[in-house]
């Protein structure tokens, strides 16, 4: 029951003072998770995050629901993703019946000025940390060289691509190397 509600504590705390999206959390989770409580290891939160980008749903639902499941199964589930998204939907819930009076104050506009770019640091933050404890293999720098390039083009040149085609591509680019590499092996040892 401990475990339980350090869990449900632990992500209130991330969604409540975390501002910006399930990205923005990122550095808070890994952290919290990796660090501080070791929970998981630095490996399994890269592995969370490229799934949880993957999957439907929030990011920061998908990895809080990850870390809980592992750590107490179901309930621990049920409570860090309870934790994380409880924050955002009463503080929406009570943005929404006073809306369009909130947004017209100008210290609230001029703060949300400054949170957009604190949220843009934040992900390229958790960027630059992935990208530097990534493993240095040939097919990953490919595919992070190709999809940076894709996406600079992309907004350079205002395209309407999906990004889902950028990780579909990127998914696929790996599965070939997997799977070529697995028939180079099979032939190897027969």
């Amino acid at each position: 029951m401990k475990l339980l509600l350090d869990l449900f504590l632990t992500f209130l705390k991330i969604g409540l003072f975390t501002f910006g999206g399930g990205y923005a959390m990122i550095p808070l989770i890994e952290n919290v998770c990796v660090t501080k409580k070791e929970w998981i290891t630095h490996e399994e939160m890269m592995n969370i995050t490229v799934i949880a980008e993957s999957t439907p749903g929030p990011i920061a639902i998908n990895c809080a629901t990850y870390v809980g499941a592992k750590k107490k199964g179901f309930w621990g589930a049920a409570a860090a993703t309870l934790g994380v998204a409880l924050p955002s939907f009463l503080i929406i819930l009570l943005i929404s019946f006073f809306l369009d009076s909130f947004l017209e104050i100008k210290w609230v506009a001029s703060a949300f000025k400054g949170i957009k770019i604190a949220v843009g640091l934040l992900i390229l933050d958790a960027a630059i940390k992935m990208i530097v404890k990534m493993k240095k293999e040939a097919l990953s720098i490919i595919i992070l060289s190709a999809a940076f390039a894709a996406m600079m083009l992309i907004n350079i040149f205002a395209l309407r691509i999906s990004t889902i085609v950028l990780m579909l591509a990127a998914a696929l680019a790996g599965l070939s190397v997997y799977l070529i590499k697995r028939h180079k092996n099979t032939e190897a040892s027969k």
